[in-house]
């Protein structure tokens, strides 16, 4: 997972959602009529649905797992915890759908003394405050009970196609910068498409953790191998959205 920005809506959409939201409020929130009123909104969501494509990281990715492509609107607060977020912007992500359907469904889960939610919203906080990625095995490890209850919720080392996945992602991160480095000066344009192929990476979360290795030049160079730290840290000098998270 990443950090997103979430982007402000245009004053139509926005006064559109707050009347359905008025409308759930008047007709009795609940799970039926808040899923009732969902499913018939088709213009609204299709409106979400391009906000959301816009945040989503790498090409229109999951933003839970980052592996899949985001095909779901999910409720991060879902509606039979909280109908009246239905049309709440600030309760959309975008999901893929085996981690919408197969993994989080309804489950929110929250801390029993506090009440406070226990799974990570990439478009509120950053996930690195809750999650550490070990580059080398693709694994995570939860620094808090936000980051353990979003790696059970979402499977995110149960499921051993995320785990490889962001393991070959590395590979493929560390391959990219070596080869930027190699046509930087050859050929320009070949490396202008190989740093825009590093930025647009499936595995959005792979490449952040790479970045934010920069921050510790030693561990970046024993993590990453000298060449391929060398071309990082030459390649973050010259191109401001590879600079340290």
């Amino acid at each position: 997972m990443i950090p997103l920005q979430r982007p402000p809506l245009h004053d139509r959409l926005a006064a559109d959602l707050a009347r359905r939201t008025e409308a759930l409020r008047t007709a009795g929130p609940s799970t039926a009529t808040g899923r009732a009123a969902w499913r018939t909104a088709r213009e609204p969501k299709a409106r979400l649905r391009a906000l959301l494509n816009r945040m989503a990281p790498g090409l229109v990715r999951c933003m839970y797992c980052g592996d899949n492509l985001g095909t779901d609107i999910d409720h991060f607060e879902p509606i039979a915890r909280a109908p009246l977020r239905t049309f709440d912007w600030h309760n959309h992500l975008l999901a893929c759908a085996y981690c919408n359907s197969n993994r989080k469904r309804d489950r929110f889960p929250c801390d029993p003394v506090t009440g406070a939610h226990l799974l990570i919203d990439p478009a509120r906080e950053d996930p690195a405050d809750h999650l550490q990625l070990y580059l080398e095995s693709g694994a995570y490890r939860g620094l808090t009970p936000k980051g353990h209850a979003t790696i059970d919720v979402f499977g995110l080392n149960s499921r051993g196609e995320l785990v490889r996945g962001r393991r070959l992602a590395f590979t493929v991160v560390k391959s990219l910068l070596r080869e930027w480095h190699r046509q930087h000066g050859a050929a320009p344009d070949l490396a202008g498409e190989l740093a825009d192929a590093l930025a647009m990476l499936w595995q959005a979360d792979v490449l952040r953790a790479v970045l934010r290795l920069t921050r510790t030049p030693a561990l970046a160079e024993v993590v990453l191998g000298a060449d391929a730290y060398a071309a990082l840290s030459r390649l973050a000098c010259e191109e401001p959205r590879f600079g340290a998270p």
